[in-house]
This record gives structure tokens, sequence and C-alpha cells, in this order.
């Protein structure tokens, strides 16, 4: 049964709250052509609205519909600056409740965080969310990358369902945000060490294969360069999530989970900063980067 194209509504699907895909009024056929055209919409009405359509898009299982055309053309849009900011405002606040919602198939969260990066960095090019907002933003990528128990990563049928990555290319942006303050990058680092901890993916004996060690580097190896921490600062958080060599990890499948998530983690830091020019980011933080490599 198809629904009216006037019905302005939501399905329950696994918990999380999704709108019609393809959206009403568009075919998928449609929407292969607007890909074909690299997503350029003339009518700027019909852009806004398609962007808040596309949005039922990202907890589609058919990873085209979710990835290939729903990310790529919201991602498209907000980097050519087409989106305004009712549409950028209406698509963070709707990604925002799906980070907070069940999502059992595994792909609307992920992709939401992937998206709100998207949101993140139109902020940080161009400052437009106030100081609340981006609060909000910053708190609900933290609480939902330290919660992420989902490691699910790639099907060949099902594509990606990445959700450590997703919510680390989330706080990159963020990290690169100058708005920023020392409070703020503190959260990140907790949402970072939370997934390197005995809590993280380590809990369930997971271990670190899809890249997620090396995204999550990246939003602490921007910290890094930003002077509002110290390194005693930095040497105290690499100590709360380095493992000492007294430490029993090696008899049992979580503790070995630990040490290999934290080496996919620690070893291309090392390499980023031992590669970095800003020798003041090195001073603040590749020391203690080295001790933790020692065990």
């Amino acid at each position: 049964m198809r629904l009216p194209l006037t019905l302005i509504g939501t399905i329950l699907v696994q918990g999380v709250v999704a709108a019609a895909c393809p959206p009403a009024g568009t075919s998928r056929p449609q929407l292969g052509e607007l890909q074909a055209a690299k997503w350029e919409v003339a009518d700027d009405a019909r852009r806004q609205a398609l962007a808040l359509g596309l949005l039922g898009c990202l907890g589609d299982p058919d990873p085209e519909l979710r990835d290939g055309m729903a990310y790529e053309a919201l991602s498209m849009w907000m980097r050519a600056q087409k989106l305004a900011p009712a549409t950028l405002g209406r698509i963070r606040a709707s990604q925002l409740a799906v980070l907070k919602q069940q999502d059992a198939a595994g792909f609307a969260q992920p992709f939401a965080a992937l998206v709100l990066a998207e949101v993140a960095r139109t902020d940080r090019i161009k400052p437009w969310l106030s100081e609340a907002e981006r609060n909000e933003l910053l708190e609900g990528a933290a609480g939902y990358l330290a919660s992420v128990r989902d490691y699910r990563g790639y099907s060949e049928k099902e594509g990606w369902r990445h959700g450590v990555a997703h919510a680390a290319d989330l706080m990159l942006q963020l990290s690169l945000n100058p708005a920023l303050g020392k409070r703020e990058q503190k959260l990140i680092l907790s949402a970072v060490a939370a997934q390197l901890s005995t809590n993280g993916a380590a809990a369930s004996a997971h271990f670190f294969q899809y890249g997620e060690g090396e995204r999550l580097m990246a939003p602490v190896f921007y910290l890094a360069r930003r002077n509002e921490l110290d390194a005693a600062e930095w040497e105290a958080w690499i100590g709360s999530i380095a493992i000492t060599p007294a430490d029993p990890s090696f008899r049992t499948q979580a503790g070995l989970a630990r040490r290999h998530n934290l080496k996919s983690f620690l070893m291309p830091l090392y390499a980023s900063l031992s590669e970095s020019k800003d020798e003041a980011q090195r001073e603040r933080l590749l020391p203690a980067v080295r001790k933790a490599l020692r065990p």
C-alpha cells in the first residue's frame, strides 16, 4: 500500500523511528538520476525538502540507498553549503534523537553519527550553532561513542555498520572546532578512552579489525595540536588507558582484545606524532605515547 504523498508520519522499525525510503514523492530511479547528476537540484525548496526526506534512508538495510545515495547527497550538499540553517538544524535535532534510540539492525545510529559529522563540519567552517546547541551535539556524540556496543563492521551484502569509526569521525570534526574549550576537549577524550578501556570493546572481547583504532586516533591527534591541555594532562590521560607490565591481560580474550585495540590506537598515533612538524604537539604527547607502547 502506497502512503499518500500528503502524509507526514513515521514508522517504528526495531526501535528506530524512520520515515519512508525513498521519501514520499521520489522514486528510487529518480534518486539514481540525481546521483548521476552529482545531486544537482536547482530548485532550492526541493533540495531542502529532499535533504530532510533522505534522512529516512540512513537506517535502510540497502547499502546503496543508505550510503551510496542518502549519505552521499547530504554530505555533498552540506560541503557545498547548499542546505539552509533551518534544514541543518532539523538534521541535527533528528539525528541526535536517533543516537539515543534502540537500533537492533545497527544501521541508523552509525549513519546518524556520520551525518552529524558533516553537520559539525558546517559549523566549524562557518559557525551557526549556538553554544548550547553545539554543547548538545558534543554531549550526544560523546554519549554515543562511549556507549557503542555493536561492533559489526562490513558485510558484502549489507554494507557498513561502523559505529565506533563513525562516532570517531564526528569527534574529529568537533575536535577541530576552535569554539570548543578545555572542558569540551576533555569530554571528547573521555569518550575515546571509554572505547579503549575494559568497559569498551574489550568487555565483549571484540578485536578492532575495521580501522577503528586509527579513526579513534584522529580526534586525539588534532586535540594535541591545541595548547589547552599541557604535557602533564596528556600523560595522565594516556596513563588512564595504558596497560601496565603487571597487568594479567594475556590470560583472557577480553584482555587480549584490550591490548590489541589499544595498540591499534597507539601505533597510528605514534606514527602521526613522529611525522608531525608541530614540535609543541610532539612534546606534549609523544613521550607519554612511547611509554604506553613499552609493555
